[in-house]
């Protein structure tokens, strides 16, 4: 069973870890209220149950951190997360000093570190390396997880999915038209700021391959994407044909223009379409409260695919793509 962790908010996400800690360490698992951490989401006192085995648990003072994020395809070894030369603005320099002052003080003997990110072999090696030697934390006592392992994790322990209110991937989107609406009105709230435009007339439709490559979306991405959505663009494609939904279709017109100039303002500062969609995405996860809703946001992805396998946005002729 896979699930959409780049949909969960971060909350969710850190509930999820600790459900998870409590099978594997212990139930007196601490979690923490939202707000500065000191390094840390969850802490564990004691001898685990089950973690690294139960054989050999560790004991002591266990802190876990959990690292959400809303892209997709994400990677724990990407620059903005882990950089080799230490570098204090990425995700996990920012918590080295906090992780090196709870060692210092004697509140931590081991760490573990929860990310919905790929972790590779290297990556994991790398960055276990680097947290020990700046930390001074044995790399026995150090855990990363990502999301090949947390998979697994979930698969042993399948009632942590259900208590953390995970939808499966495959699981059917169901589309209510009231939340469809409220979906395209939030979005519409921002078509403003993002550019007046007049409406564009409809562009004949393309295959999707070619408008991938067109665009320069990955194939991982594109097939991801067709994967998730694509069984949904019929009841969107539906709901904004009814004659009752004519201001919705409007409002939909209206945000297809501003994303598109956007788009077309941004397009120069990215090497693929996976990352404006992605930018898109935090742009409105970031600024309104009802996109980011967890009920709303697997929505807000499906329109913006609608909208691009609609060819509502995104380029259809290959010289329009703006290359680094």
């Amino acid at each position: 069973m896979k699930y959409a962790y780049e949909d969960l908010y971060d909350g969710q996400f850190e509930l999820l870890i600790v459900l998870l800690c409590q099978h594997l360490l212990g139930i007196s698992v601490q979690g923490f209220a939202k707000g500065p951490d000191g390094g840390r989401d969850a802490k564990f006192v004691g001898t685990a149950e089950r973690h690294p085995s139960t054989v050999s648990p560790w004991s002591g003072t266990i802190i876990i951190q959990a690292k959400h994020t809303n892209g997709y395809n994400k990677h724990f070894i990407e620059s903005d997360f882990f950089n080799t030369v230490g570098n204090a603005n990425t995700v996990l320099g920012k918590e080295i000093p906090r992780i090196k002052k709870l060692r210092e003080d004697n509140h931590l003997d081991h760490y573990m570190l929860f990310a919905n990110r790929r972790l590779s072999g290297n990556a994991e090696s790398d960055i276990r390396t680097s947290i020990s030697t700046q930390c001074g934390i044995p790399e026995s006592s150090i855990y990363l997880c990502g999301i090949e392992q947390l998979e697994l994790l979930l698969k042993s322990f399948p009632e942590v999915a259900e208590k953390a209110n995970l939808d499966a991937v495959d699981s059917p989107l169901i589309v209510s038209p009231d939340e469809l609406a409220e979906v395209v009105q939030a979005l519409a709230r921002y078509r403003g700021e993002l550019s007046l435009v007049i409406d564009d007339p409809p562009t004949a439709r393309i295959s999707y391959e070619q408008k991938n490559a067109f665009n320069n979306m990955t194939k991982p991405y594109a097939k991801e994407l067709r994967k998730r959505y694509l069984k949904e663009t019929a009841q969107i494609r539906a709901f904004l044909a009814a004659p009752d939904n004519l201001e919705i279709l409007r409002l939909y017109e209206s945000v297809v223009d501003e994303f598109q100039f956007k788009i077309i303002a941004k397009r120069r500062d990215y090497q693929t379409f996976d990352e404006v969609m992605e930018y898109l995405m935090n742009l409105l996860f970031s600024r309104d409260a009802v996109l980011r809703q967890n009920a709303h946001k697997r929505l807000t992805r499906l329109m913006l695919f609608y909208m691009y396998w609609n060819c509502d946005i995104g380029t259809e002729e290959q010289d329009d793509v703006t290359t680094n």
